[in-house]
Order: C-alpha cells, then structure tokens, then sequence
C-alpha cells in the first residue's frame, strides 16, 4: 500500500523538505522533459496543430511542474513517474488549446480527441485516428507518440492494476467535462446540468458547477500513479485515495484556477465555472467549504501532512498568479483567503513568487 511507499522513500512532511526537493530534483526533470516534447512538437507538419502544441509547452508549463510535485514522494521512481505524469498532462494541455481555439465545434471531435487520455492509462485499449473528425490531422505522429510515453511509464508501475479502475473512472469524467465545455455555447450549460443530473449523488454536497470543476482536475490521476508505483498497492487502498481526492482536491485545484481566470475568460467568451456565483461573497464562501473538504478528506490518507502541503501549496500557486493584482474582485477574494491561511500556505505563497519570476 501506499505507506509501504511513503515510508521507504521518507516522504516530505514539512514543507522547506518538499521544496528542497522541488528545486533540486522536480524542476529540473521536469524541464528535461518538457524540451524533448517541445522538439516533437516543432517538427510537426500541420501549422495549426504544431502552433497550439508549441504555445501548450510553453504557456501551461507550470501545470506539469505542479503535477510532478507528486514524484517528491518516491524519489527512487521519478524517472518514472515524472515523465508519466508530464506527457499525460501535455496531453491534457494540448488538447485544451485545441478545443478552445478549435476550428470545430462537433462535440464528436471532441470526445475522440479525448479518447486519447483513456488510451493512454488503458494499454489494453487500441491507437486511434484521433483527428479523423477534424480538418487539421497531420501531427506527425505527436499525439501518439505522448499516449505511449504514458503507456510506457504505466509498464513499469507494479501497482497499477490496482489503481487502473479509479484513474480510469476519473479520466472517464474528465473527458466528458472537455466534451460539454467545448461544444456550443448555446447549448453547453444544458449539457453541463443534464450530465451533472446522472451523477450528483456522488457529490450531493457540491453545485452543480463546482461538480464540474472537480471532474477536470488531473491531481486525482497523478497521486493514483505515484500510488501504483508500490508494489503492495491493492483496490482497497486505491478507492480510498480516489474517494480522498475526489471531489474536494481536485475541485479546489479547477475551482482556483477559474478564479484567477474570470477576466480572461469572459473576453474570450469561454466557460468559467466561478461566474455561476450570484456575488463575491458566496464565491468565497463556497471556495473556503472545498478547502476545509479538502483537508478533511485527505486526513483519512498516509502521511497526510504531504496531502495538506499540496493543498495549501495550491492555494498559494494559485493566489500568487499576477493576474490576481489586476483584477480587483478578485484581489478581494485572494486577500481573504489569504486572512485564513495557515503559516504553510504562506511559505508556498513566497515561493510560489519565487518559482514564478524564474519562468520569466
């Protein structure tokens, strides 16, 4: 089980051990492997596709690097888990900008776009043409080449049969919610509300909203990877990290993300689950419940000092972004969430700045 690994690889319990080796060992393999895929992705012929796989890397590179903090836990596996993890999210990112500046709006596109991400956690599952539904489909072999960097990373996973049914479930939801944001924007609330009515009594406690936001996090599926990569990991211990993640982690990590987003998303017209708020106070309200469900949930897991690091940790990622100092509203809500903030979070915060002005 996941202790197993925890404890042979002394997981970080503090935050200055997890940072140390966030900057010694996370960052630079994380960098290594986003220049690799970089390269792949300048060869690849068809302009439009090699345009968002390009600006993909190079915009949403702290998603993988957030992603592979998970590999600070069993650091005798991060040649393992840090490719894994930043191929699956590439994946993720890449098919993010396509679907948002997509030249289609065939939610049929979309999904077999998607059918990528439950091909790549399912090597029992055959390659697909994933752009046959679509005009621009000469990637070169990119998109394929990342579903079995996946594939290959998941090999050498000894407990990944256990954990196969709940990464799947989630990439399940995931590619849903990538369907019904993407299609028309006539049409995606109703989508959106007839998807939550077949599974909100799995979340009675969550607006329908904020449902949606935790279905498209990718926290979930990396902290079932760093699990698998114990040997004694069995379906038991995997629900519990599934049921630990889901709903609470993986919303606030969405939730936080379309906070800082809002501007940006109603220029662009594009979904933005915290605008569904009927005022800031609620928004705020609401955000500061999935916290405290968060942190009550990964209690229940091992060594869930690291689980409270992370999400602090996102909190601060989150709150640090510069685009919270240019909107108002939400400066407001940062500088209360900011008010309830543990001395952790605020360590990740200073950080999180840090990190940031070297990506400059």
């Amino acid at each position: 089980m996941i202790e197993h690994v925890q404890s042979r690889n002394q997981i970080p319990r503090e935050p200055l051990r997890l940072m140390s080796r966030v900057y010694k060992f996370i960052l630079p393999d994380v960098r290594n492997a986003l220049d690799g895929w970089k390269k792949v992705a300048g060869d690849i012929p068809d302009p439009e596709l090699r345009k968002q796989a390009l600006a993909s890397i190079e915009t949403k590179k702290f998603h993988c690097q957030g992603g592979a903090v998970y590999a600070a836990a069993n650091l005798e596996q991060r040649h393992v888990l840090i490719p894994l993890i930043v191929a699956f999210q590439t994946i993720s990112d890449y098919l993010d900008n396509l679907c948002d500046r997509s030249t289609s709006m065939d939610p049929g596109d979309f999904r077999l776009l998607h059918q990528s991400m439950l091909d790549a956690v399912n090597p029992e599952f055959e390659l697909k043409d994933y752009y046959a539904l679509r005009d621009e489909r000469d990637d070169g072999g990119y998109l394929v080449a990342l579903v079995k960097a996946c594939r290959s990373g998941i090999s050498k996973l000894p407990g990944y049969s256990a954990a196969q049914p709940y990464i799947t479930d989630l990439v399940g939801l995931y590619t849903d919610l990538q369907v019904y944001k993407h299609i028309d924007p006539k049409l995606r609330e109703a989508a959106l509300l007839d998807w939550w009515e077949q599974h909100k009594e799995k979340t009675p406690q969550l607006h329908w909203n904020e449902f949606a936001a935790a279905t498209g996090s990718t926290l979930g599926v990396f902290m079932l990877f760093l699990a698998a990569s114990d040997t004694e990991l069995n379906g038991k211990s995997a629900k519990v990290i599934h049921d630990a993640y889901f709903p609470h982690v993986c919303g606030l990590h969405i939730m936080l993300d379309y906070l800082i987003d809002q501007e940006e998303d109603e220029i662009g017209g594009d979904l933005n689950f915290c605008s569904y708020y009927e005022d800031k106070e609620t928004m705020l309200t609401r955000i500061a419940m999935i916290v405290d469900g968060a942190r009550k949930d990964v209690a229940s897991l091992p060594a869930s000092s690291f689980h409270v690091m992370i999400i602090e940790g996102l909190v601060a990622l989150y709150l640090s972004d510069p685009k919270v100092s240019q909107q108002q509203e939400i400066r407001d809500v940062s500088k209360q969430l900011m008010r309830r903030s543990p001395l952790m979070r605020v360590f990740f915060f200073i950080n999180s700045r840090w990190i940031r002005k070297q990506l400059l």
